[in-house]
């Protein structure tokens, strides 16, 4: 990983998860309400990812999300969608896994998707239920989204690889 942290859309937090091993294992903290201000869950998900699984790129007007990766490798493709953010139109791929845990908060408005290189465990909060009308999305490959994703996609889900281009999506969230 990096020793500098990218230019993030505001509001994106990376934190730094502290652990603490003794000879019975590891013990980590990974959620804090006073850590993420306003990210406050009121549900909690776990998923399981092959290598080469991308899900997303997802945007949500509503809901903020709190990602942990537990175990494996993956790339987070982030742009800021929010036409009054200081860090509009701005876009950055992150690595996070291996032996460092980290946090993510994504707010709502920020596009993200995730691109696991090795088989992957994470942890997500959201701060409102799932609404379709809240789950907006694009195709992570659109070039106009350019998000610079690294190693290859091989399993997309059907909703995702058929999503709308991302110039219909910018037109979606104008509407909004």
């Amino acid at each position: 990983m990096a020793s500098h942290q990218p230019l993030l859309p505001a509001g994106v937090e990376l934190r730094r998860l502290e652990s603490h091993d003794d000879d019975r294992g590891t013990f980590t903290e990974v959620f804090r309400s006073a850590w993420t201000g306003r990210a406050q869950p009121v549900q909690w998900n776990a998923v399981r990812s092959r290598a080469g699984v991308l899900r997303g790129v997802h945007v949500h007007p509503r809901h903020d999300d709190y990602f942990v990766l537990v175990s494996g490798r993956a790339t987070i493709g982030l742009r800021d969608m929010r036409a009054q953010s200081p860090t509009a139109g701005t876009v950055v791929a992150i690595e996070v896994g291996g032996a460092e845990l980290q946090a993510v908060t994504i707010p709502h408005g920020v596009a993200h998707g995730f691109h696991f290189h090795e088989p992957s465990l994470h942890f997500y909060a959201v701060t409102e239920y799932w609404s379709a009308d809240d789950e907006l999305g694009c195709r992570y490959d659109d070039p106009e989204l350019g998000i610079p994703w690294s190693g290859s996609a091989v399993l997309v889900s059907a909703r995702d690889r058929q999503a709308q281009p991302f110039a219909t999506l910018v037109e979606e969230l104008a509407r909004r």
